[in-house]
């Protein structure tokens, strides 16, 4: 039987979670067998890891998915682990399990992880016998790196006695492999129009969140001095793409003869306000600096990045920040936990005419940090011009509105609710309607663009 894998999507998280269900049933008589039956996968978790992008699905030639393994980033800086790893029984024995693990395997290498862990149960022949085979090597459970995931078997009641921990060294990928980037998206939490400037733009005053979630680039140097986009955007030609222009602008600072091949894989909805183009391109300016070994500063990337548009210097500094001039005058703010539903409207909106509209409000007054950590300023000021030119948006402002305040981000058409619950995030999220696409959030103050530099360079 012919199958293939891919990464999963919101809508395979009931049949995966039926997976592990018929899994658990291999395990019947076995002491383990009572604790895993308890403990069922959190459809919220798993949701959330797959919008993520740390979950992949084995899929038949129809469709059906008959596999999965779910990544967890849990462990620390430079170790990933893997929460789970299953395949319908019907499908054993087929060689799903092992196309699944080294696939996951793979793309933690990619990523600059360079350990991945897991915990399985000795006396199993498709647990730690069949991970044996494939690398990993049974390591001491009392090591400090484990006490997370002992802790949680604590919880779920599952004997300390039964459980192994595994580990495989990931190499680090060499100069001409692929590497993976995140390119994360961003909110924001307001936004106002104080003024013009003699040159035409306009002052704002906004406050942007990064998120855990956004595209992924992947890049690859080459030794001829070509810049190759292999996959991005649909319908953005690669003289427009701003990943392509990044690596352009780069190259001339880099020593003749170093280029790359690029490949976005998007998940940011093109004109939607969550800064997709320019996280990607952000992330091209950062990684490729490093991978050049052109010890570019922060600064002068930043710089660059301004070159190639105003919400650029934000993905390359990397920290949620309270913005002002045209979005690139950015202070660092440190923002409480929370979680985000965002809808995609499923119509793009166009920024230039938004700002070339007369309704437009361009004299705002000023906000201040603590009018807006008061919750007094959340407003947006495109939010009626798009709300009245925009039916598709203005439909999800009053769908999402009904779960609370529904904001726009940036010059939208994306729109966003902010929830202190997850769980609460994903149960909005799974009611929205088929006109428009949910995503589920969490809001980080330090990008995971530098968290996964932070790993490339201690590889």
């Amino acid at each position: 039987m012919s199958i293939h894998i891919e990464r999963a999507q919101p809508c395979h998280v009931g049949a995966l979670c039926a997976i592990e269900r018929k899994a658990v049933q291999l395990f019947r008589g076995h002491p383990a067998s009572p604790h895993y039956a308890a403990a069922s996968i959190p459809p919220e978790l798993l949701r959330q890891a797959i919008d993520r992008g740390l979950v992949w699905v084995a899929l038949t030639a129809a469709g059906e998915p008959v596999g999965f393994v779910w990544l967890d980033t849990e462990s620390s800086d430079d170790v990933i682990g893997i929460a789970e790893i299953d395949v319908l029984p019907e499908h054993g024995r087929r060689g799903i399990g092992a196309a699944l693990l080294e696939h996951a395997c793979a793309w933690a290498r990619e990523a600059g992880y360079r350990r991945i862990d897991l915990g399985t149960l000795a006396d199993v022949p498709w647990n730690a016998p069949f991970y044996a085979r494939y690398g990993f090597g049974v390591v001491n459970k009392n090591d400090p790196a484990f006490a997370y995931a002992r802790q949680r078997d604590r919880e779920h009641g599952f004997p300390d006695p039964l459980r192994v921990f595994m580990s495989r060294t990931l190499s680090t990928p060499a100069r001409g492999e692929w590497s993976a980037w995140p390119a994360p998206a961003k909110l924001n939490l307001f936004l106002r129009i104080t003024g013009r400037r003699a040159d035409g733009y306009h002052e704002l005053q906004t406050v942007f969140r990064l998120l855990d979630w956004g595209d992924e680039v992947r890049l690859r140097v080459r030794d001829d001095g070509e810049i190759q986009r292999l996959h991005g955007a649909s319908g953005v030609s690669v003289q427009d793409d701003l990943a392509v222009r990044a690596a352009q602008l780069l190259q001339q600072h880099a020593a003749r003869g170093v280029g790359a091949d690029i490949e976005v894989v998007k998940r940011i909805p093109l004109g939607g306000g969550l800064g997709g183009g320019s996280s990607d391109a952000a992330t091209v300016l950062v990684a490729l600096n490093h991978l050049w070994r052109l010890e570019l500063d922060e600064d002068t990337l930043a710089g660059l990045g301004l070159q190639l548009g105003a919400d650029v210097p934000v993905f390359v500094r990397g920290r949620s920040a309270w913005a002002e001039g045209v979005g690139d005058q950015l202070s660092p703010i440190s923002l409480p936990r929370r979680h985000y539903v965002v809808l995609d409207p499923r119509e793009p909106v166009p920024t230039a005419a938004l700002f070339q509209a007369p309704e437009l409000t361009r004299n705002a007054q000023r906000a201040t940090i603590s009018s807006f950590a008061s919750g007094e300023t959340t407003e947006n000021t495109f939010l009626p011009v798009v709300r009245a030119r925009h039916p598709q948006v203005a439909e999800a402002l009053d769908w999402l509105g009904g779960f609370g305040e529904a904001r726009l981000s940036g010059s939208g058409g994306c729109v966003f609710l902010e929830l202190r619950s997850l769980v609460r995030a994903h149960a909005v999220a799974d009611s929205c309607p088929a006109a428009f696409r949910a995503h589920v959030g969490s809001g980080m103050d330090v990008s995971p663009l530098h968290e996964a530099l932070a790993r490339q360079r201690r590889s």
